[in-house]
């Protein structure tokens, strides 16, 4: 009896068993997949915030009685009786209309949200609550949506939107501002608020 000559073939079936295992296992690595990308590292600066040295310029809305500052060299629009100022991420919206009585956090709340909720894509309500400003009273209202989509990326960014409303004589003047979640706009946001006076 040759054991050599039998020993041989057993051996190969041996080391092409393990050669076997071995791609097994291999293609069950693979088949979970590669491993995520990290998440990307956040910016310094986060974007939309307004520059500390930004300056302001008054603007009186023609057919209005009030005047706000808003910053300079923004791009102006209007469209019937809102007036919009715009640069890069950060948007300011000035409109004004009859109002029979002072708004409250309530009558905001149920008179101005439902129209929010349809015009806002994505929209989250927040809260309203009363605030002092230097022209009087006002109702604040926070609340987040996405912003329109960027013509050229088609990407649209998460804002973060303050709307106040004013009364003044029988007539309600709203300010509302957005820019993206997270940016720095708080004193901006103030500076024009503050800024409001009756004409």
């Amino acid at each position: 009896m040759n054991v050599r000559g039998t020993l041989a073939p057993c051996a190969g079936v041996v080391l092409l068993t393990a050669v076997l295992a071995g791609c097994g296992a291999s293609g069950s690595a693979t088949a979970a997949g590669p491993k995520p990308p990290p998440p990307a590292p956040a910016e310094s600066n986060p974007p939309g915030d307004i520059p500390d040295n930004q300056a302001y310029v008054p603007f009186a809305p023609p057919g209005t009685g009030f005047t706000v500052s808003v910053p300079e060299g923004w791009a102006r629009t209007t469209t019937g009786p809102v007036t919009t100022f715009t640069d890069k991420l950060n948007r300011i919206e000035l409109s004004e209309h009859p109002a029979a009585k002072p708004p409250t956090p309530a009558s905001v709340t149920a008179g101005d949200v439902p129209s929010l909720a349809k015009a806002v894509p994505a929209f989250a309500p927040g809260k309203a609550t009363e605030v002092s400003r230097k022209a009087g009273p006002a109702v604040r209202y926070t609340y987040q949506g996405n912003s329109a989509a960027d013509p050229v990326t088609g990407k649209a960014v998460r804002d973060a939107f303050e709307r106040y409303v004013f009364h003044h004589r029988g007539r309600d003047v709203v300010v509302t501002l957005s820019g993206p979640v997270h940016a720095d706009n708080v004193d901006p946001w103030r500076t024009v608020t503050d800024s409001l006076r009756w004409r």
